[in-house]
């Protein structure tokens, strides 16, 4: 009876996927009408292309958010990928339940709550500072290292590899504690140094899973707002600040550059989305 087709699980999915095309297609329709000129609350019909000319200029502010979103999205992804793959293989060889509690309690946090406890923290008015001057580590808190609202954005980076270590850990975790432990004891039994054997049987073993969800926390930074918007700087913003900086201006009109820039993230995060699915169903 489960091979028939009323119970295919994409027709018991079929009421969920529906709304979600449905809302999502007409977001993107919406998006695409306004970023050509079609801006129904001015009533502004006029087909143009002023907003895709204006946001791909060579001068505009675009290409230096663009930069400075890959800068944040690649680095905190490589980091947080590198870290999370070494905490893995050591609470595998625990072989214990209890050491995931902290990485479980790390994830309960919203990004973010845990920027604006960063924000309290490592600000040069935060704690730390406050705790180095009545240390005699600094003369004055404002002598504290420029750690977040940098234009180099160090605090959104640390913001999301405390975040996205916790989550890449469990994934990887549960990749290793499902793999027979006879790979492993047959390398070292061999002569494998530990090096040798995370480098030949534990890293081709994960590989597919860190590598899908690299990518998809890759696609999140990149199009997430809320934390460059508190732990950032006037300028670079990155992307999704500076399309919402268009959102809130009070030419509307200025919505058009806002939806392309928009649409170009949408673009970006659902070609990293894809490779992501590939990646897993090649795994």
């Amino acid at each position: 009876m489960r091979s028939h087709p009323i119970f295919s699980p994409w027709l018991s999915l079929a009421p969920a996927l529906t709304i979600v095309l449905v809302l999502l297609g007409a977001s993107l329709l919406y998006a695409v009408a306004e970023s050509v000129g079609y801006i129904s609350v001015i009533g502004q019909s006029k087909f143009s292309l002023d907003a895709y000319r204006n946001t791909l200029d060579l001068n505009s502010e675009f290409w230096a958010s663009l930069e400075f979103s890959l800068w944040i999205s690649i680095v905190s992804t490589l980091i947080s990928s590198a870290i999370a793959l070494l905490l893995a293989v050591w609470l595998s060889e625990r072989r214990g339940n209890t050491d995931t509690l902290a990485l479980n309690w790390n994830l309960a946090f919203p990004h973010l709550v845990w920027s604006v406890a960063l924000l309290l923290f490592l600000s040069q008015s935060g704690l730390f500072s406050r705790w180095a001057a009545s240390l005699g580590l600094i003369s004055t808190p404002a002598e504290f290292p420029v750690l977040v609202r940098d234009r180099f954005g160090i605090g959104i980076i640390l913001s999301y590899i405390g975040k996205e270590i916790p989550f890449l850990t469990i994934t990887i975790l549960s990749v290793l504690r499902s793999q027979s432990v006879g790979y492993d004891v047959v390398a070292e039994n061999l002569g494998a140094s530990r090096w040798q054997r995370l480098r030949y049987v534990t890293i081709p073993q994960v590989m597919p899973a860190l590598l899908a969800g690299s990518l998809l926390i890759f696609g999140f930074i990149f199009s997430s707002y809320e934390v460059p918007a508190l732990l950032g700087v006037g300028y670079p913003r990155a992307l999704p600040v500076l399309a919402l900086r268009f959102f809130l201006d009070p030419d509307l009109r200025a919505r058009s550059e806002g939806m392309v820039i928009s649409l170009i993230i949408t673009l970006i995060v659902m070609i990293v989305a894809v490779v992501s699915l590939k990646m897993k169903d090649e795994g």
